[in-house]
C-alpha cells in the first residue's frame, strides 16, 4: 500500500536547465468525456503495454527524506501569473515513481501538453547531475485553491501514484486516499494496481468555482475514462464519472475504493507503550444500506488479513469516517489526526446488487495504509462492453453524513471482569443522538444484540450516559475459539422502536 504521507517539507537550491514548459497545441477539437472514453475503448482492444521506466539509479535510490526535499517552485505554478482561482504544481519523478504521467491543459478547443522543465524545481538536499534529470516527466500534480482564506491558495487536491488521489475540506489536513479502481484486492492471486497514465485539465476562468479533470486509466486487465468535477469548500465535493472496459475477466472489481490507516484506537490498545491514546486516519466504516438501515463498523488492526463484506441492493452510500475529532483523543501535535477528513461516497442512480467490502491488513506502525473499502457489483457486462458508474466523493467532517437516528460515538474494549482479569471480554458502546431528547423519562432503552456461534454472551446492560446525554451498551462475552473471529451486531430500541444505527463489530482472532 502507499505510504501514509505525501512530501511536505522542502529545501531550496537552483538548477538552471531551460526547456519549454508548454508544448504547442496538439489538437483543435471539442474535447470531452467521450474523447477519453474512446481512447479507453481502443486501449482495451490491444494488448496491455506496461509503462516505461525512465529514471536514473540516483533518482530511484533517493531516500524518502531526500525525495521530499524536491519541490516545484511556487512562482512557476500553472495559471499563477494570470491570477486564476486554481493553480497547478507538479511532482518530480523519483523513488517508486519511475514512469512519467502525461499532463495536458485544455484551453477552449485546444489541448496542449504541459512539458517537464527541471528549471522549475528546487532539488533540496539531493545531489543529482544533469544526466539524472534529462528526459523526465511528471509523477503527478497538486491543485491549489483559496479553500481556507481569500489571502492564500492552499493545496487541497493531489493525484500521485497509480490511481491514487487525496483531497481535503476547509481547515483539514491530508489523511485517507481514494483510488480510481481496485482490482482483485486481498486475493492470493495478487492485487492489480491500475494507473492514470494521462490527464487533461480544463483551464478555469477567473470566476471558476470548479475544476474539471479528465484521466485515462490503464492496467493489464482494465482500461477506463474518468471525469472529476472538483468543487472545493467546507466539504470538497468531487463528482466522478467513469466508463470502464475489461480486457480480461477479474474476480473483484472494486468501484470507488477508499484507502486509510488504522493503527490503534479506543477498541484496540497499542502493542507497545505510546503516549498517544489513538492513531488513525479513520475510525470506522459507515454504510447507508438504502433500506433505511445505517451500519457502523469500527476499524481494527488485525493480526492477520481480515476481509468482511455487506451485501446490499442499491446502497445509499458508504464511507471511511473519522468521527472522533477531539485533539485530546490523539495528543499528536505533528500529525493532527483530529483534522483528517472523512470520505463519503454517494452513488448516482441505482447501482443494483453487490457488496461493500472492507479489507483490514495488519500493520506494525502508522506509516502504511492498511484499510481498504469499495463497492463490488454482483454482475459485470461481457468483455468489451462498457461499465458506466457515476458517484460523488465528499471530503470533510463526518458530521455531514450522520445517520438520522442516534450514532455510535465510541467502542471500548477491555477485560470482562475488571477486578481480576479473566478470559472474558467487555465491550462498551456509546450512542448519542438528538432523538434521545424526545424520549419520555420512563422509556426503557435496550439493545437488540446478535452474535455468531463463536461467542457466549455473559451479560448485556444499557444505561444512560450522563456525561454525553446518550446511552451506553455494556456487553460481556466469552469467545469459544480464540483462533476465530467473533461477529456481532446490535442497535438500541425501546418498545420495538429503533433508536440508533446498527453497531456491527468484528472481534479479530488472537
Amino acid at each position: 500500500m502507499l505510504s501514509n504521507f505525501l512530501p511536505s517539507a522542502f529545501r531550496s537550491c537552483r538548477i538552471a536547465v531551460l526547456t519549454l514548459a508548454l508544448a504547442p497545441c496538439i489538437s483543435a477539437f471539442a474535447f470531452n468525456f467521450n474523447t477519453v472514453a474512446n481512447q479507453a475503448q481502443q486501449l482495451a482492444k490491444k494488448p496491455y503495454q506496461a509503462p516505461q521506466k525512465n529514471i536514473s539509479k540516483a533518482l530511484e535510490g533517493l531516500s524518502y527524506e531526500q525525495y521530499s526535499t524536491i519541490h516545484y517552485k511556487a512562482e512557476h505554478a500553472q495559471w499563477r501569473a494570470e491570477k486564476l482561482p486554481f493553480e497547478l504544481s507538479f511532482f518530480h519523478q523519483g523513488r517508486q515513481y519511475d514512469s512519467p504521467v502525461q499532463i495536458n491543459e485544455i484551453v477552449g478547443s485546444q489541448v496542449r501538453k504541459i512539458r517537464f522543465n527541471p528549471a522549475f524545481f528546487d532539488y533540496g538536499s539531493t545531489k543529482l547531475g544533469k544526466d539524472d534529470i534529462k528526459g523526465l516527466g511528471f509523477a503527478g500534480f497538486r491543485v491549489n485553491y483559496a479553500i481556507n482564506s481569500n489571502q492564500k491558495k492552499d493545496e487541497m487536491l493531489v493525484f500521485l501514484g497509480a490511481s491514487y488521489l487525496r483531497a481535503v475540506g476547509k481547515n483539514e489536513v491530508y489523511g485517507l486516499s481514494a483510488r480510481g479502481l481496485a482490482v482483485d484486492t486481498a486475493l492470493n492471486s495478487g492485487e492489480e494496481f491500475p494507473r492514470f497514465k494521462e490527464f487533461w485539465i480544463e483551464k478555469p476562468s477567473r470566476n471558476s468555482t470548479q475544476l474539471i479533470i479528465y484521466a485515462l486509466l490503464d492496467s493489464p486487465r482494465v482500461s477506463g475514462a474518468y471525469r472529476f468535477t472538483v468543487t472545493p469548500g467546507q466539504e470538497t465535493r468531487i463528482q466522478v464519472k467513469t466508463q470502464l472496459y475489461l480486457r480480461e475477466n477479474v474476480t473483484k472489481l472494486g468501484i470507488a475504493p477508499l484507502t486509510s490507516m488504522f493503527f490503534f484506537g479506543e477498541n484496540q490498545r497499542p502493542a507497545a507503550e505510546d503516549y498517544r491514546p489513538e492513531v488513525h486516519d479513520s475510525d470506522g466504516l459507515s454504510i447507508a444500506s438504502g433500506t433505511g438501515e445505517w451500519i457502523w463498523r469500527p476499524l481494527v488492526n488485525p493480526k492477520r488479513l481480515l476481509v468482511t463484506s455487506f451485501s446490499l441492493n442499491n446502497p445509499g452510500g458508504f464511507g471511511l469516517m473519522q468521527r472522533d475529532t477531539q485533539a485530546s483523543s490523539y495528543e499528536d501535535m505533528d500529525s493532527e489526526y483530529e483534522r483528517r477528513p472523512s470520505l463519503w461516497i454517494t452513488p448516482h442512480g441505482k447501482w443494483g446488487k453487490g457488496r461493500v467490502e472492507l479489507v483490514q491488513i495488519p500493520t506494525p506502525d502508522e506509516r502504511n495504509d492498511n484499510i481498504v473499502a469499495y463497492w463490488i457489483p454482483a454482475d459485470l457486462p461481457a468483455l468489451g462492453k462498457p461499465i458506466h458508474m457515476t458517484y460523488t466523493m465528499e471530503w470533510g467532517d463526518a458530521s455531514a453524513h450522520k445517520p438520522p437516528l442516534a450514532s455510535v460515538t465510541q467502542t471500548r474494549r477491555g477485560h470482562g471482569y475488571k477486578f481480576k482479569p479473566d478470559d472474558s471480554i467487555a465491550l462498551m458502546v456509546d450512542f448519542a443522538g438528538q432523538n434521545f431528547k424526545k424520549l419520555p423519562q420512563t422509556a426503557k432503552v435496550g439493545m437488540r444484540l446478535s452474535t455468531d456461534g463463536n461467542a457466549e454472551i455473559l451479560g448485556l446492560k444499557v444505561m444512560p450516559n450522563k456525561a454525553t446525554g446518550g446511552y451506553r451498551a455494556m456487553i460481556h462475552l466469552r469467545r469459544t475459539d480464540d483462533t476465530k473471529p467473533v461477529e456481532m451486531r446490535g442497535f438500541l430500541q425501546t418498545d420495538n422502536t429503533t433508536l440508533s444505527e446498527t453497531w456491527s463489530y468484528i472481534l479479530p482472532p488472537n
